[in-house]
């Protein structure tokens, strides 16, 4: 067998064996993102809170209502996106709005009931935040199933 011949079968079985070690390497790189992620957004947590609160009180959305009052329930969901594998948590909160002034909702009943929503969170180059997106009327566990195809659950 010739040199050239042989260092290409070396080099392409050094390929395969990159190859097949890859594989695992990644799944376990992904599963010690999603542990640094999860410790990092307990640590956290307290100022990605008030950080959500303070970005989703100056949406403007719902239109008419001022946010009042979020309560942080312990329901963490935890997925990836599909199409781009960015890390996100959904937690699961109850809010509370009232009418603004002059506003449209100002005479509405329903405006003073509690909603059931979620808060999104991204962890993206090593860092939790935030765009102050809130999911109405699912909790963090209804967020996955029902964002399915957009979003991919993530086991412990």
């Amino acid at each position: 067998m010739s040199s050239g011949l042989l260092a290409l079968v070396g080099f392409a079985g050094a390929t395969a064996v990159a190859f097949v070690a890859a594989v695992p390497l990644a799944r376990w790189m992904k599963k010690r993102e999603v542990k640094q992620a999860r410790e990092s957004f307990r640590l956290q947590r307290e100022s990605l809170e008030a950080r959500f609160f303070d970005l989703a009180a100056q949406s403007g959305k719902p239109r008419g209502l001022r946010w009042v009052k979020c309560e942080w329930q312990p329901e963490v969901a935890w997925a990836r996106e599909a199409r781009t594998g960015l890390l996100t948590a959904f937690v699961s909160i109850e809010l509370h709005f009232e009418a603004i002034e002059g506003g449209d909702m100002e005479d509405v009943a329903a405006v003073g009931t509690v909603r059931d929503a979620c808060a999104v969170f991204h962890y993206q180059q090593g860092q939790w935040g935030t765009g102050g997106k809130a999911l109405f009327n699912m909790n963090a566990g209804d967020a996955v199933s029902r964002l399915q195809g957009q979003f991919v659950a993530v086991g412990d």
